[in-house]
């Protein structure tokens, strides 16, 4: 990078020091606008939304479908609770009696959809009685509302010469009947498909359908399924209105999709005889066509994926909402903690082939074979794909680059117009981010996704991350990013985090909070944005940040400067630790020195280990042998203390040993409190990596990062060297790494952006005092008025289904001239936006 393109870079945000302030509830800051020059454009891409499979986000979440395990095919192998009858229960009135039992074979519905439900009729109770099956729908039941229509379907065939009365109805949790029947007669020992509406008498979030028969012989039945009539849109196979609304209103520049963990663990191979795998990475073909033959998978996050939701309807959802569809392909080399790469040439070639294939799905002709698909399907029009993506947060950077340039040939050989997507990894720096961007960097890939999730503290401390980022180099597409809570001073740290990716958006290109939607009785993940339950549904604090900038873009930054908050920043202080992740491991010969060769801590655990403080109260800690010994391996985060929270520059030397499990061990420094730490995790993520991270207020951030692999058995001898607020860590007497903490959180922060014939000032100021500040807008061509939008409130707030202390507050301000002085409120974002004449 030249010095005239980093001085531009800087230019839009640069901070000078505050003057001096007396009264402490108000700081003071200056910001200037130079309203006569231009910064970077904006693309209207640059905000979106990146939706994955976690936390039940599609089954039960977004896509509509009312019924659990529709097509009966739960499996232990996606969940170990599991069964083909998960969510159903059999049911019988006036005498009826019969068996039901889940079968695989070759009377089947289709290969790719291979159990179904056998109902065995054995008696009908003088010809009044039903026999069946009732499906609880997910959580607490089905949310359904009086008066409203669900669109009933089911797959089935009888042997019954005559035919059998089969009856959909719906009803409460005990029994008690919102509809009357939906008589349908099944007729023939053909698979058919029958349909029909019901409407709830009353309203209900614990519904149940029940499918029941009378009449004598076998019954089979498949893909019983019950969608609201109003879905987003009114799309048959739909999405959940308000959920995909909440969506659309934060007007997405772009939709990423299907994941995340999902594109790349598990098997690569096709869902086929003769091992129909069942954990395969997400492969676009099994899930389009007919619902009813798209292949079963189970989700990497401990769930069945029924691929209702598939890439077709990913699609037509970035068209409803105006989004740039990007989707996400495996590179044949898993992350997420499985860190295997998939040597089979013959393979690689076919996954190249389908990803050729989806382009020519999303945007051939209709008289290409793919494009006949999607004009079968319903949309004849091309889905105008621009933007690819391959691979996500590998861990073995040689591996993955070496499978994406094969990928990269071929498309750009065929499809030079799209831009394709490399990745950085799982974490925002170390060992392997720094190698696959060497890689990108040097083979000149459009485009680069970087994911991280990190403290309030790393948000605000890196502001700057991107004015330095090379201008001629790749592009950033920020995929996955989050402060690790859901509290309103999480969403004040991404706040002040993005008015620097504005300022930088000729490098960043593309960004998205991560993840989107959560169930909030069945979740994987936190923090996410949108959260739900069967009936209700609620933007996060973050959700609320995310919107106000997303509809407040700009085309184009305007250059503007801020003056900065007196900040004063002492040594790393704090007791030592021990811990354990997933992992039994013992530890031995604890000695801390101070920097003058005081002794403050020896500790041999001869005499047991009096002087450790349980903080964590996780663990079974015990004395064994004369070493002290953590032995349950499926405990995490078990850390025990000792010391002074006063130490300061001293050497920390211990002695460390896995003895089974997952990960490897833990060694904390700079111990203030449970949330506020410094720990060396060596054999993290499954034994696959070491890092140092430390924890603010029990957010999380990682500061270095290396692959690495601890032995079970082996002693390792560990010392930690603390100086003010430098560390430098040595394994086995051998430097492994160092770092100063020394970056400043700065709370305020601002960007200005232009917005046609407005100026847009964004001031976050995630700080407990107000910020008084002397704005020089550089022109006195605007108007005397501002219209004023302001999320405020207590850091520690959080929106819920009951509760939204967070949301836009919208005012006008008057007196608006070149100068004036406004107050921005303590812990709040805030937008003013002022016409220009």
């Amino acid at each position: 990078m030249t010095g005239g393109l980093l001085a531009t870079s800087l230019a839009a945000g640069l901070l000078t020091q505050a003057p001096a302030v007396a009264d402490p509830a108000v700081t003071d800051y200056t910001l200037s606008v130079d309203a006569d020059s231009t910064g970077p454009a904006i693309d209207p891409t640059m905000y979106g939304v990146f939706f994955e499979d976690i936390n039940n986000a599609a089954d039960g979440g977004l896509y509509a479908e009312l019924v659990q395990n529709r097509s009966f095919e739960f499996s232990p192998v996606d969940n170990s609770t599991y069964t083909p009858l998960t969510a159903w229960q059999q049911t019988a009135s006036g005498g009826a009696t019969g068996s039901v039992t889940v079968v695989d074979d070759a009377e089947r519905l289709n290969e790719r959809n291979r159990n179904y439900l056998r109902v065995d009729l054995a008696g009908t109770g003088g010809g009044t009685g039903r026999f069946g099956v009732v499906n609880s729908g997910y959580g607490a039941g089905m949310a359904l509302q009086k008066g409203k229509r669900y669109d009933f379907s089911v797959w089935a065939r009888t042997d019954h010469a005559a035919g059998t009365r089969l009856a959909a109805e719906l009803r409460t949790a005990d029994g008690t009947a919102l509809t009357a029947p939906l008589g349908i007669t099944v007729r023939g020992d053909r698979w058919t498909k029958y349909t029909g509406t019901l409407v709830p008498r009353t309203t209900t979030t614990a519904g149940r359908l029940a499918v029941t028969a009378a009449g004598a012989g076998t019954l089979r039945l498949d893909m019983a399924s019950l969608f609201p009539h109003d879905t987003y849109k009114g799309r048959p196979n739909g999405l959940r209105k308000d959920l995909a609304e909440k969506i659309a209103a934060l007007n997405p520049g772009f939709l990423r999709f299907p994941g995340g963990c999902l594109v790349n663990t598990g098997s690569h191979q096709a869902y086929e005889a003769p091992d129909w795998e069942r954990r395969r990475s997400y492969q676009w073909k099994d899930t389009i066509g007919p619902v009813e033959q798209r292949a079963a998978n189970a989700n990497f996050w401990g769930y069945h994926q029924s691929y209702g939701l598939g890439y077709y309807e990913y699609f037509q959802f970035a068209e409803d909402i105006g989004a740039m569809p990007l989707p996400v392909v495996p590179a044949l080399v898993t992350g997420c903690g499985q860190n295997q790469s998939t040597d089979d040439p013959a393979l690689l070639k076919r996954h190249i082939q389908d990803t050729l294939d989806l382009i020519e799905f999303a945007n051939g002709p209709v008289t290409s074979t793919w494009g006949r698909k999607r004009a079968e399907m319903g949309h004849p029009k091309p889905f105008g794909l621009t933007h690819l993506a391959v691979g996500n947060e590998e861990n073995l950077p040689d591996a993955f680059f070496a499978h994406f340039t094969e990928f990269r040939k071929a498309i750009a050989a065929k499809y030079p117009e799209i831009t394709l997507v490399s990745n950085s990894g799982p974490a925002s720096s170390g060992a392997t981010f720094d190698r696959l961007w060497d890689l990108n960097r040097t083979s000149g890939v459009d485009m680069v996704d970087e994911h991280y999730y990190n403290s309030p503290q790393w948000f605000l401390e890196n502001n700057d991350r991107y004015d330095s980022y090379d201008r001629s180099g790749p592009k950033v597409f920020l995929g996955e990013y989050a402060s690790l809570d859901n509290r309103f001073a999480n969403s004040l740290s991404e706040a002040a985090f993005m008015t620097g990716l504005e300022r930088n958006a000729d490098v960043v290109k593309l960004a998205s909070y991560a993840p989107l939607l959560a169930d909030v009785n069945k979740n994987q993940w936190r923090p996410d944005m949108i959260w739900f339950d069967n009936n209700r549904s609620w933007g996060s604090t973050s959700y609320e940040v995310q919107k106000l900038f997303m509809n407040n873009t700009g085309d184009r930054v305007v250059p503007s400067r801020a003056s900065a908050t007196p900040s004063v920043s002492g040594p790393i202080t704090g007791a030592v630790g021990l811990s354990t992740w997933a992992t039994s491991a013992s530890y031995d010969d604890v000695e801390v020195t101070a920097a003058d060769g005081t002794t403050l801590l020896k500790d041999d655990f001869s005499t047991g280990a009096s002087g450790w403080t349980p903080a964590a109260g996780r663990g079974t800690w015990t004395v064994q042998d004369g070493a002290y010994v953590q032995t349950d391996e499926a405990a995490e985060d078990t850390l025990v203390t000792a010391g002074d929270p006063g130490w300061q520059d001293y050497d920390l030397k211990v002695k460390a040993t896995k003895k089974s499990g997952k990960e490897g061990f833990l060694v904390a420094f700079g111990v203030r409190d449970t949330g506020n730490y410094y720990w060396w995790n060596l054999g993290g993520w499954g034994n696959t990596r070491s890092a140092v991270e430390k924890a603010v207020d029990g957010g999380k951030q990682t500061l270095l990062d290396k692959p690495a692999t601890v032995e079970t058995g082996r002693t390792y001898d560990l010392r930690v060297q603390v100086r003010g607020r430098q560390v430098t860590l040595y394994l086995d007497g051998k430097e492994w790494g160092s770092f100063t903490d020394d970056k400043t959180a700065e709370p305020f922060r601002q960007v200005v952006t232009r917005d046609k014939g407005d100026l847009i000032v964004k001031v976050v100021n995630a700080q407990a005092t107000a910020a008084r500040t002397s704005i020089d807008l550089g022109t006195s061509k605007v108007a005397s008025t501002a219209r004023v939008t302001t999320l405020e409130g207590a850091p520690n707030a959080v929106n819920s289904a009951d509760a939204r202390p967070i949301r836009p507050r919208k005012s006008t301000l008057k007196g608006i001239g070149r100068t004036f002085t406004y107050t921005f409120p303590a812990h709040s974002v805030t937008f003013l936006r002022v016409k220009s004449r």
